[in-house]
């Protein structure tokens, strides 16, 4: 299966922390950065994108991807 990056902004440290804690639980490829004032750089399997991206935006966070 292929991969997608998404990139997310945060107005909270602590929001993009609650982010990386969820999208771990649907088994991301890779996610970093969310200790760098609210920004997460996740690379999800293509089947669980949608759902990573509505999560992200429950959360409170912006996305930035090529989806």
């Amino acid at each position: 299966m292929s991969t997608i990056e998404i990139q997310a902004s945060f107005g909270s440290e602590l929001e993009a922390q609650e982010a990386v804690h969820k999208l771990q639980a649907l088994r991301v490829v890779e996610v970093g950065g969310y200790h760098e004032g609210g920004m997460l750089t996740a690379t999800v399997d293509e089947s669980v994108a949608d759902r990573a991206v509505h999560l992200i935006r429950q959360i409170g966070g912006n996305v930035d991807s090529s989806m």
